[in-house]
């Protein structure tokens, strides 16, 4: 690589992008060719839920974060995964589940017939030698194929400093230099209310990975950032095919604990009576459905109230604060799934009031 020096003494040497640094600069750390084993994998709901977003919304993937790519490929002509093959050109130290990758081959646009294979990396933590490994699987794929390759990082993680980009070595008078491009999530944060407001459904899925790791250390928090992801789903007009594809990517990544978890499921419930998009059936066909827990009632109670806040809202512009007060006073779970249910169908907020005095079935 022309003007980069060596680790020790000013002799020339490999250069790895892989340690942290800023921006708009390429760091350099040492570390021996040739590419070495892959490390541990992220946690498994920092991977499958990755490998099943850029499967299902590769082309906006590109049009959001390589817009230069997206536009030179001819996508009416479609594409196709080749991961099986990209199993095949993995080491054998690297056999067993790993960080995602997606290998998948497009044509170009302009009338040629040329194929373009793109790696694309999903890393959610910082790791010395990224960039070298990066390196490494660009060429076992362009060596299996012998067909231009695009390699891809998306750097899923929370530092800002951390940007590989190239791998290079140079010694006496042969050199090496690789570079690909880094989509770092973390660029798109002075970008969220642009995001927000997006039909790009990727654009949704960029947001549900910010949220997760901004609120890893803050259930509470992650819960009201996990409805704002689903409610806005709504509000933007998705259809229903689209609402459960991204549903299911939020769920996936942004976990929460049984009880939060139930809460948030209470309030979609609503959010979809209210709306008259029945569209939980589907979820529940895809096993996401959360069912009751004994020893929940306080976890279910506040996620009722916090579901009916903007369900009386929606229905009762004028009257639904004061009607709020009101139902927020009830202890009893029961007669606040009994509100819940009848909400939509009520014709004013004295249907709602009768229901807050009727006595609950069994009860004393």
């Amino acid at each position: 690589m022309r003007g980069d020096q060596g680790p020790t003494g000013g002799e020339p040497g490999p250069v790895d992008g892989s340690a942290d640094e800023p921006p708009t600069s390429g760091g350099s750390t040492a570390v021996p060719p040739p590419p070495p084993p892959d490390p541990q994998p992220p946690p498994p709901d920092q991977d499958s839920p990755w490998k099943a977003a850029l499967t299902r919304y590769l082309p906006e993937f590109m049009a959001l974060c390589l817009p230069r790519a997206h536009a030179d490929i001819d996508w009416a002509r479609g594409y196709r995964f080749r991961d099986r093959e990209l199993q095949q050109v993995t080491p054998a130290s690297a056999v067993g589940r790993r960080v995602v990758d997606v290998l998948v081959e497009v044509t170009r646009r302009g009338g040629t017939t040329l194929l373009v294979l793109i790696h694309i990396e999903v890393q959610g933590r910082s790791e010395a030698g990224f960039a070298e490994r990066m390196y490494g699987y660009h060429y076992r794929i362009f060596d299996r194929f012998r067909q231009p390759v695009v390699s891809v990082a998306v750097l899923t993680d929370s530092r800002a400093r951390w940007r590989p980009r190239r791998y290079a070595f140079t010694l006496w008078d042969c050199s090496l230099e690789f570079q690909f491009p880094s989509v770092k999530l973390l660029d798109f944060q002075p970008r969220e209310a642009e995001l927000a407001a997006s039909r790009n459904p990727f654009a949704h899925v960029i947001l549900a990975q910010l949220a997760a790791n901004a609120t890893r250390r803050s259930p509470g928090r992650r819960a009201d950032a996990k409805l704002t992801l689903i409610r806005r789903l709504y509000q933007i007009g998705f259809d229903r095919a689209e609402i459960v594809e991204l549903f299911r990517f939020i769920d996936w990544l942004v976990q929460l604990p049984e009880d939060l978890d139930l809460q948030v499921w209470h309030q979609l419930q609503a959010l979809e009576e209210v709306r008259r998009m029945p569209y939980v059936t589907s979820v529940e066909r895809l096993g996401i459905a959360r069912g009751r827990a004994e020893g929940l009632t306080e976890g279910l109670r506040a996620g009722l109230l916090r579901g009916l806040r903007p369900l009386l809202g929606l229905k009762f512009p004028a009257e639904g604060e004061a009607l709020f007060a009101e139902v927020e006073s009830v202890e009893d779970v029961t007669v606040l799934q009994r509100v819940v249910d009848a909400v939509p169908a009520a014709a004013s907020p004295d249907d709602v009031r009768r229901l807050l005095r009727e006595p609950v079935q069994g009860a004393p």
